[in-house]
């Protein structure tokens, strides 16, 4: 865990942040980080952004969120058009229009493995309902709960849905969504990586007791650091935004990153810095100071 700094404020701006090395890459969460609560881009964020690319700086959206949820960011990409979706399950190109965007890396979850992981938490944590997240689909047992807003592909039990001979079994499987009425969420986050291991990987990003489970190693920071790798960006060329348990191992991995002021504790101690919270343009605040600096 890192020492934070201090907290950037709004109304009274610090210092532009120091960095050793210049930022060439921003990478920030989308809910409860970059979107305010009302799930919109404010105008002060839509310029930062543009004024970075503008700068030289590339910018990747890295979210939990499914490539068709996307469309509330798609305008705002600039360049490369990419973002990193289900929590590092797939690298999106957003130029395409919502719902056909082109998957340009998928790191799926094997279906063994995401049996194993049905199985292991249905005995350690009873009452857990599951959906499945593919490419283009979703599918969610009949006691899940309406969570998403959306009708699913399939009302079956998540066993006949993993099944090899179940529906869309040539599409890849991006991660499990696991919900429990009754836990705690962090309660049920702790069991559930107890229980399932090193089958997967097992975090959260809602308030509620509803788990993410994606392949072993898939992750924000790991998936990020392909994207980095490939454009030849150190880690320590990249600065982080996030908020939740599922952003903790992407704040940890960049050279500096910054937890909301609205943050999840875990996200606050993996994080170098903190900002203001996401209705304050936490993520526009740092930006705006890192130009600064840059000029």
């Amino acid at each position: 865990m890192r020492e934070n700094g201090a907290v950037t404020s709004a109304t009274r701006q610090s210092e532009p942040p120091a960095f050793a090395t210049p930022p060439r890459l921003i990478a920030t969460d989308l809910d409860g980080t970059l979107l305010r609560d009302d799930k919109s881009v404010s105008p002060r964020t839509v310029a930062v952004l543009a004024a970075a690319e503008e700068a030289g700086i590339e910018v990747f959206f890295v979210t939990g969120r499914p490539a068709r949820w996307m469309d509330v960011v798609s305008d705002h990409v600039h360049g490369h058009g990419l973002a990193i979706c289900g929590n590092g399950a797939a690298v999106v190109d957003l130029h395409g229009r919502p719902g056909a965007h082109r998957f340009v890396k998928v790191r799926d979850l094997a279906r063994e493995n995401a049996l194993d992981a049905v199985r292991l938490l249905r005995e350690a944590a009873p009452g857990t309902v599951y959906a499945i997240e593919q490419t283009y689909g979703f599918h969610q047992e009949p006691a899940y709960p309406k969570l998403h807003l959306e009708i699913p592909d399939h009302l079956l039990a998540a066993e006949e849905i993993l099944a090899a001979d179940g529906p869309s079994a040539g599409e890849p499987v991006l991660k499990i969504l696991a919900y429990h009425p009754d836990l705690d969420p962090d309660a049920f986050l702790t069991l559930a990586r107890l229980a399932v291991g090193d089958r997967a990987t097992v975090t959260r990003s809602s308030p509620s007791a509803l788990l993410e489970i994606s392949g072993p190693g898939v992750s924000k920071a790991s998936t990020l650091a392909l994207e980095c790798a490939e454009r030849g960006i150190s880690r320590e060329e990249v600065v982080a935004f996030g908020d939740m348990p599922n952003d903790v191992e992407m704040l940890t991995w960049a050279g500096r990153s910054y937890a909301m002021g609205n943050a999840h504790p875990a996200a606050v101690a993996a994080a170098s810095g903190r900002t203001v919270a996401n209705n304050e343009d936490g993520v526009a605040v740092v930006i705006e100071q890192l130009l600064a600096a840059r000029a």
